[in-house]
This record gives C-alpha cells, sequence and structure tokens, in this order.
C-alpha cells in the first residue's frame, strides 16, 4: 500500500518537457484580468441581493482603475523606455497592452450591460431611482437650480482651452466635461470642467410633489430615492458658468494617470519626506488612460488625446456614465431587504469572559482566523498591555492602517504610560501612503520609535 501512496503521489518526471516554453506559463497582467472579471461576475449573479451587485460592479470598476494606474502604466513606461526583457510567458510589454485591451473591450462591455440593462431597471422597481436630469419634473428642476448655484456653482472653475491659454492640467482619475461654446466675437471655443472632489456622485432630488417644500435641500438628503449622476446636473447648468456664451454642447470625460511611486531607497535622505514628495506628485505622473462616451466628436477626441500624448489605442470609449466606481455610493441606502445580513465574526470563547486576557494565553495558545474570527480581541490585547503596569515594551508591525484605528490609540496610550513603544510602519503601502506618513508623524510626536519598513521591500 505504501508503494502505491507514493506512485500516486510522485509520478515519474516527464520527458522532453521544455520548461522554457512560452505556452506554458500565464501571463501575469492577462492573469489579473482574469482575477478581476470574477468581481464582475458576482455583479451579474441574480442570486446576490440587488446591492450587494451594485457594490460588486463598483469593486470591479474601482479595481481596474488601480490596475491601470500601476500595471499598466508599468508596461507604458517599459515600451517608451525600449525595454527588451520579456517575462516567461515571451509576451512582450506591446504585446501585453495589446493582449489586455482586447480582453478589456470584452469586459467594459459586459459592464455596460450589466448596469444599463439589468441593475438600472432593477434598482426602479425596488423604489431605487437613477436618472438622467431630462427625465427629472419642472419642480425638481427648479429646485436643483437653487441647489446648484448655492452649493455647487462655487466650486467649479472652467479653464478655456486656445492659443492664449495652454492646455490646463487634469488630475488623476478626475471626472471632467469637455464644454464647447460659441463665442459671438471668436466663434466656437474649448474649455474644460472639472467635477470637483468634494462634490458626490450622486445628488438626491425629492418627488415632484415635495420639491417646492425644501428650500435648503442638501446634495446628500437622505429622504430622497431619486439620484442624478453630479455630471448630469452641472451639464445642465453650464449657462450660469458661461454668461453671455452659447452652450453647444458637454462631453464627460475622465483622465487615469501613472501613480506608482519611484523611490530610490539608496538615495533617499529620509524616506518619510520621499513618499511624501513621491504621493503629492501622483496627480502629475504621465496619463494612461483617457475615457470617453460615444458621442465625443472627432476633433475633441483628437484634442484630448494630442494634448494628453496618448495614443489610440489608450483611449476606451464606454458608455455613459464614466467612472462606475462611484457605484458605491448606493450602497450606504438603508435599505437591509436590497442586502446581505450582517456578517457577525465569532469571538473565541475563552475570551468572551471577563477575564485578563493575559490569563487565558497562559493557559495555550490563542489563534484568532480574520474576518470569521473577530478583530476585538487583538484590539483588546494590545489595550490591556498598554494598561498593564508589567508590560516595559510594545513592538508592532502595521502595514495599511485605517482613518481611527484602534490599534494605533491604543500605542498612544502606551507611551502615555511610559512604555517602550516600537513600530514597524510600511510607508509604500499603495494607497494608502498618506493615512500611514500621517500616523507616522503622530507616533514620532508622541515618543513611538518608528521604523518606515525594511530595505529593498
Amino acid at each position: 500500500m505504501s508503494t502505491d501512496l507514493m506512485t500516486s503521489q510522485a509520478p515519474p518526471a516527464q520527458t522532453g518537457t521544455d520548461r522554457d516554453d512560452a505556452a506554458l506559463y500565464l501571463n501575469r497582467e492577462v492573469s489579473w484580468l482574469h482575477f478581476n472579471e470574477r468581481v464582475l461576475e458576482e455583479a451579474l449573479d441574480t442570486s446576490h441581493p440587488l446591492l450587494e451587485r451594485v457594490k460588486f460592479l463598483a469593486i470591479f470598476a474601482k479595481n481596474l482603475d488601480e490596475f491601470f494606474m500601476i500595471r499598466v502604466a508599468g508596461l507604458r513606461r517599459q515600451v517608451i523606455g525600449g525595454a527588451l526583457y520579456t517575462p516567461p510567458d515571451g509576451m512582450t510589454p506591446s504585446e501585453q497592452l495589446v493582449a489586455i485591451r482586447q480582453t478589456l473591450m470584452t469586459q467594459l462591455a459586459r459592464q455596460a450591460e450589466c448596469w444599463c440593462h439589468d441593475l438600472l431597471p432593477a434598482l426602479h422597481k425596488t423604489g431605487i431611482r437613477v436618472c438622467s436630469y431630462r427625465d427629472l419634473q419642472p419642480k425638481q428642476r427648479a429646485l436643483l437650480r437653487r441647489v446648484f448655484h448655492r452649493e455647487i456653482f462655487p466650486v467649479l472653475t472652467p479653464l478655456a482651452f486656445d492659443p492664449a491659454h495652454p492646455f490646463p492640467h487634469m488630475a488623476n482619475l478626475s471626472l471632467n466635461l469637455a464644454v464647447v461654446v460659441n463665442d459671438p466675437q471668436q466663434g466656437e471655443r474649448f474649455a474644460r470642467l472639472k467635477i470637483a472632489d468634494g462634490l458626490p456622485r450622486f445628488v438626491r432630488v425629492p418627488d415632484e410633489d415635495k420639491a417646492e417644500t425644501y428650500e435648503h435641500l442638501g446634495l446628500t438628503e437622505v429622504f430622497a430615492n431619486t439620484f442624478v449622476w453630479i455630471e448630469d446636473v452641472v451639464a445642465a447648468h453650464l449657462d450660469l458658468l458661461f454668461p453671455g456664451l452659447q452652450v453647444v454642447a458637454a462631453y464627460p470625460f475622465r483622465i487615469t494617470r501613472d501613480a506608482d511611486l519611484e523611490i530610490r531607497e539608496d538615495e533617499a535622505a529620509d524616506l518619510l519626506t520621499s513618499v511624501e514628495e513621491q504621493v503629492e506628485r501622483r496627480d502629475f505622473g504621465s496619463a494612461v488612460r483617457l475615457e470617453i462616451t460615444p458621442d465625443v466628436p472627432t476633433h475633441i477626441r483628437e484634442i484630448l488625446t494630442r494634448n494628453l500624448h496618448l495614443e489610440p489605442y489608450e483611449v476606451y470609449t464606454a458608455a455613459e456614465p464614466l467612472d462606475l466606481a462611484g457605484l458605491m455610493e448606493l450602497t450606504s441606502l438603508d435599505r437591509p431587504d436590497l442586502k446581505d445580513a450582517p456578517f457577525a465574526p465569532a469571538v473565541y470563547r475563552p475570551l468572551q469572559q471577563p477575564e485578563n486576557i493575559f490569563a487565558v494565553v497562559r493557559r495555550g495558545d490563542v489563534l484568532l482566523y480574520h474576518p470569521y474570527d473577530s478583530f476585538l480581541p487583538v484590539v483588546d490585547f494590545i489595550r490591556e498591555a498598554a494598561r498593564d503596569p508589567h508590560v516595559v515594551a510594545i513592538k508592532q508591525t502595521l502595514y495599511r492602517v485605517g482613518p481611527n484605528s484602534p490599534i494605533v490609540k491604543a500605542l498612544l496610550e502606551a507611551r502615555e504610560q511610559r512604555k517602550h513603544v516600537a513600530v514597524l510602519l510600511e510607508l509604500k503601502a499603495r494607497f494608502d501612503e498618506e493615512s500611514n506618513i500621517a500616523w507616522a508623524r503622530t507616533l514620532e510626536h508622541a515618543g513611538v520609535h518608528v521604523i518606515y519598513g525594511v530595505l529593498g521591500l
């Protein structure tokens, strides 16, 4: 029996296999796109509650943003730099970019189909109405005009583009309107209008019969279940932004830039300052993707691609709305009937008793498996350590730290109790650098010994 078992587990090695054969390997970037397609399939899965499907569609879009900012940006740099190295799958950087676009075109078509013909009608049936501005009634439009004038107009700044004005800089992941106006003196002109970052993705609107009763409607009032995309609201009120000019048309577009940090640790005198400077430059990286809608005229498309230094294959045409990651706002609606039941993580039974956690650990090791086991015992462990007079030092590794971290608060409390606290804080946790920098400064100010990651990693 032991011989048979050994034979079944370790078959004779095959001869003649060329391990350098590119056909044996999967390309990393295309493989990642297939992973993200699984997220899209969750949005298409009708067995999930409706708002959970909306959430998955938003995650699919957000994942793609990060994919372009890091992986596509890296391939683009290799192409521009003339890199000759090919990975084991044998695909050159140019071939990978072609494969990425081919794979994405199918996925993006499924994404649009999922939103426009599946989720949108389903939301409407449940009383959640996401509509365009032209679908609103007169009193609703009148209310939105007051809201626009008071809350949106002040944070918008149109920037013209002509021989007297340079092409304006456009921030990473910014949603913009390409506005075409007719000037009586100068003829047709082009302007760019950025949708300010602080604005919500949706504006809520009360029903027509209630619209007149609201004089001080906020942008995110909780009483209404009718939603209008913010760029649609802005486009409907461009006459207030371009007085004396005829607004011909407005086309939404979106920019994605290279956001990968390049830090030469061996040359960085101060890693904290170096990472901070690189994070500030993210909005100024090279453009790697332009998203537009099908109705954008050829000459507007050419203006954008030429000034953003993009190739035709880096332009993605998608049905409105752009930036479906913004759908995440809808998941905050108080509709438990459209969501999964809240998940309650388990608490290890011995830790449920009002007993010192150190006493529990002395009796035996405690293994916690997150998120199925609650993280609260970990927080309690650090808190008790901070307050225990017998504890003299706490040494902690932090990778991604949230904006209101109870772990950091416990470590700060330990310093108040005159304990030695040392923290290894990874400054280069991608897209969490700003939060980690802020916490690093807070911890250092409290007297914590902070180490900024490990050199070379």
